[in-house]
Order: C-alpha cells, then structure tokens, then sequence
C-alpha cells in the first residue's frame, strides 16, 4: 500500500500493521544522538490526526516531513504516570493516577525492585534508588536537559530550574493561573530523588523553556536529550486559557509552528537528530505491546489496562518523508528505543519481554553522514 494511501486510512482511523516491518539498513554507530521528546496532552489519535483535527501543522504538515506511527498508545491515566513511565519505566500506582495531587514520598510495600524492575508500593517521589533516562544518561557521559515553558514564572509556586512544591505540600501547580502555567506533574525530572537531591546538578539540568533557542545554536550545546514541555496552555490541556488563548489543540498546533522548526534546523538535528512529537494519554483505555502492571498495582488505564491510542510523529535524517507505520509501541518503547540508541540497559516496563523498539517501520532512510557520540 502506498505511503499516501495508508496516511489517509490512518488518519480515518482504521488501519493496522499488515505486513513485517523492514530490518534498518544502517549501521549502530548511524543511530540518533540528538534526541528531542516533546509531550502535548488529553488527545486520542482519530481527533488529533483526524481530516478536521483544530492542528492542521501537527495532523497534515509534519507527517510529510517524517513518520507517522498510527498505533503509538499512552500507558496509563491521569497525566504523571504516563510522564514517569517514558523516563524510567515505572508503572503507575494510585497516587501518579490522579497527579499526586500532594507532592508526598513514596512508600514502598517491599524492599528493592521487582523481576520487572518495578518499585512497589505508592506515592510521587521515588526513592534515590530507582533510576531514570536522565541519570543513566549522565552516568554514560551523554548529556541531558528537561525544558519545562513557564517554569518559575511565579516564584512563590516554584523556581525557574529543578522547580517543584515541597514534599509534603498540596501541588499548587496542578492548577493554571494567568501568571503562572507551569505544571510540575508534567515535568517527570521532578519526581525522583536521584534526580533532584542534587539540587545543583538538578538546577543545571531541568530549566526553563527559554534557555532552548540559546541550546540549539550549535552541536556542542545542544544535549543529546532533551524533554520539552509545553505548559498548561500550549500543551492542549485547558481550553480556554486562564490568560484568554483558546487552548487545545489550537494553542498546541502555534507551540509546535513556533519550536519544531527552531530544532528541526538547528545543526545538532541535521547531523544525527531525531524529534518525537506525542501525547501522554488518550480518552480511553486502549493498549497494546503486551503492557502489564506489578502484583497488587492498580490497572494502568483506571479502568481498563492503558492509556488510549494517541498516535506519534517521529522527524528525523533517519526517516524518509511520509512515512507511516502501524506497527504498535507505546511510552515503554520509546524508553527502550532511546535506551538502544545510546547502548543503555533497558529500565523497568522497557525491558519487557517481546516489546519492540522502533525499528525499519520507523528508520527508513540513511543519511548521507552520521557520527557516533560527540
């Protein structure tokens, strides 16, 4: 079938894998080092990519210049958990289902992590102990940076790097004000305490939106990867906004106008970049690649075992234009695929048995050059 043809039957919402997806037809050392997540939210795939979707940039233009994976699925529901899910494969417990609304530790039920490397137990800040992305990253000597938009806008709320209420507290930022968008359940960094109890390091690494045009301006600023969020506004989730921007989609569709092609020209991505652009969760409780959940843990979707199929875009020199796939991945294969890049062990749900990274569906073009590790 042809590329047109299925991004057509994807967009009407009715197309499945049909057929293997290719081997890569490169080598390991040509394999994204620049990696770019952005995260929007609330959205399920038929009405983002839909032929009416309120994103005309994100449903029609971008899926032109890259790939567009049809059946990518959120984990869980509310927000966080997915979030947590995509940096340390953590699955979600009772209090990341509903946004730790109290910003409170996590209490385990047993000592040490399961055979899935699961953490059991419930509460939003994990202990030292458990892993993410970003420290396995920095341990392997690549570099790393969350960039959250609004953060520390209001400084009473939370400052303008590592910014988080105080354990223990209400989450006042799980609310938007005019002022203030930021939302710390959107910013997974926050939630871990081998993240943000070096509160220097931490500073250095989760930070304002704002420092990203000056990051993308050469190679060796750039980090090989980066988390941006959008905030509460421009990531789809109010609608309207408590400043009188519509919201939604619309807001969303500006964000992505403004920002994908700041890093889609920026030389880090020309050289070895890869762009993810996709939702945390969808509107039911669809799953798929096998997803499971530790004993005693509660079902993912709340009341069903995921997070609802959001679809994915993936922009890359790696990528030939127009690609579309059906090959199914969810939150904990993008972790794993990310992991693979940079030769890291695989954390949590990532090394699930049998769940796929992305693969020759996704990679469909060798660039002219790649280089390994800077």
């Amino acid at each position: 079938m042809c590329a047109a043809a299925l991004l057509t039957c994807a967009w009407l919402g009715g197309c499945h894998a049909s057929t293997a997806p290719r081997p890569p037809r490169f080598a390991r050392a040509q394999t994204p080092h620049h990696v770019f997540v952005i995260v929007l939210e609330n959205e399920p795939f038929q009405v983002t990519f839909g032929a009416h979707s309120p994103s005309p940039y994100l449903a029609h233009e971008l899926p032109k210049q890259g790939a567009l994976l049809t059946q990518y699925f959120g984990i869980g529901h509310y927000s966080l958990d997915n979030y947590i899910a995509m940096i340390s494969g953590q699955a979600p417990n009772p209090q990341t289902q509903e946004d730790c609304h109290v910003f409170s530790e996590f209490r385990r039920s047993a000592p040490g992590l399961d055979a899935n490397g699961q953490v059991r137990g419930s509460g939003c800040v994990y202990p030292a102990g458990v892993k993410t992305l970003a420290n396995q990253l920095q341990d392997a000597g690549y570099t790393w940076k969350g960039y959250m938009e609004g953060m520390g806008a209001n400084p009473v709320r939370e400052t303008a790097t590592c910014g988080h209420v105080r354990i223990g507290d209400v989450d006042r930022t799980n609310t938007a004000t005019a002022g203030d968008r930021y939302a710390d359940k959107h910013d997974p960094f926050v939630y871990f305490h081998s993240i943000i109890d070096d509160r220097a390091d931490c500073a250095a690494h989760v930070v304002n939106l704002d420092e990203l045009s000056h990051d993308l301006q050469s190679v060796a600023t750039t980090p090989n990867f980066s988390f941006i969020t959008p905030d509460l506004c421009h990531d789809g989730h109010n609608a309207p906004c408590k400043n009188g921007e519509p919201g939604g989609l619309v807001s969303a569709d500006k964000f992505l106008h403004e920002w994908v092609p700041r890093i889609l020209a920026s030389p880090a991505f020309q050289q070895e970049g890869l762009l993810v652009v996709t939702f945390d969760e969808g509107t039911d409780a669809a799953a798929c690649c096998g997803e499971t959940r530790p004993a005693g843990a509660p079902q993912p979707g709340k009341f069903g075992p995921g997070g609802g199929r959001i679809g994915a875009l993936v922009l890359s020199p790696f990528v030939a234009p127009g690609t579309v796939s059906n090959v199914p991945y969810n939150h904990y294969s993008l972790l794993r695929s990310i992991e693979d890049w940079f030769s890291l062990p695989h954390l949590g749900y990532a090394g699930q048995q049998g769940l796929r990274p992305f693969g020759g569906d996704v990679f469909t073009r060798e660039p002219v050059a790649a280089s390994a590790k800077d």
